[in-house]
């Protein structure tokens, strides 16, 4: 008995062959179905009624086609082109810090050596840009809320064999006020810091955009006049200013980057 399928599917050759979708890499050469302009792929562009293939001839001519269902041949056979999918961004090998980034990192149980540094700014800039290194190192930083309270928390702390502090800090020029807060503390115990009058100065001009860090008088709150001269607002304003134009290392001055390496080597180099 002959099988004659489904009867209400139609003739077979009246129904509609599936088009094939070809992915239009770079170069693939492509006629178009309507025009008969023949090209090869060299772009695409995006308008309001959809998205569009760049294609040139052999002449140097290019000229957009949509992409349309079956809008194409290759080899006299109508295919329907789609765009190369994104590649998915490659993940950095290098830290903020220029350091080999650590793939699946888990944070090292912390050390016992801890880097202080003196405010809520410093802090966060050292994580922003060092922040990996630390984890993988287990280096705990914390604020001292203030250069004066140095003494006090070595004292708490106690240093020792096995129990080392590096101390980051502002304005560390001679002469200056931290230069005689932060000497003969003993061998447990490294100060560094940057000549810079806050930790803002230590972000490079460029980074955020300004030429130079303004001349503020002795006597006048820092932050409060470079933000008056900027036109930052408050200094909480500048101050998201300052942070979100840090990327990396590169976004910092050396002595910063300098005093902070050292800090991270002293408090994580093997005692043996």
């Amino acid at each position: 008995m002959r099988e004659y399928g489904d009867i209400y599917s139609g003739h077979t050759r009246k129904q509609r062959r599936a088009v094939p979708e070809v992915v239009a890499e770079r170069d693939l050469v492509v006629e178009d179905a309507a025009s008969g302009f023949c090209g090869a792929v060299v772009g695409f562009d995006r308008g309001y009624d959809g998205e569009f293939v760049k294609l040139e001839d052999r002449h140097g001519t290019v000229r957009l086609f949509a992409l349309r269902v079956a809008a194409f041949l290759i080899d006299g056979q109508p295919v329907t082109l789609v765009r190369p999918k994104a590649a998915a961004p490659a993940a950095p090998v290098r830290s903020a810090s220029g350091s080999t980034r650590v793939a699946g990192l888990r944070a090292r149980v912390a050390r016992t050596n801890r880097i202080w540094v003196e405010g809520v700014h410093d802090a966060a800039l050292v994580e922003r840009v060092w922040g990996h290194d630390l984890r993988v190192e287990g280096v705990v930083v914390e604020q001292l809320e203030g250069l004066d309270h140095l003494a006090t928390r070595l004292t708490e702390f106690g240093p020792g064999d096995g129990r080392r502090v590096g101390v980051l800090v502002d304005h560390l020029v001679t002469g200056s006020k931290e230069t005689g807060l932060t000497t003969g503390l003993g061998p447990h115990v490294l100060v560094t810091g940057h000549p810079y009058i806050d930790v803002w100065q230590a972000v490079r001009p460029a980074a955020v955009g300004i030429p130079a860090w303004p001349e503020v008088p002795r006597g006048e709150d820092w932050k409060t006049g470079v933000c008056r001269r900027l036109g930052w607002g408050t200094p909480q304003d500048g101050w998201r200013r300052v942070y979100n134009a840090v990327g990396s290392f590169r976004d910092l001055e050396a002595p910063l980057i300098g005093a902070v390496e050292r800090l991270i080597d002293f408090v994580t180099e093997d005692p043996r």
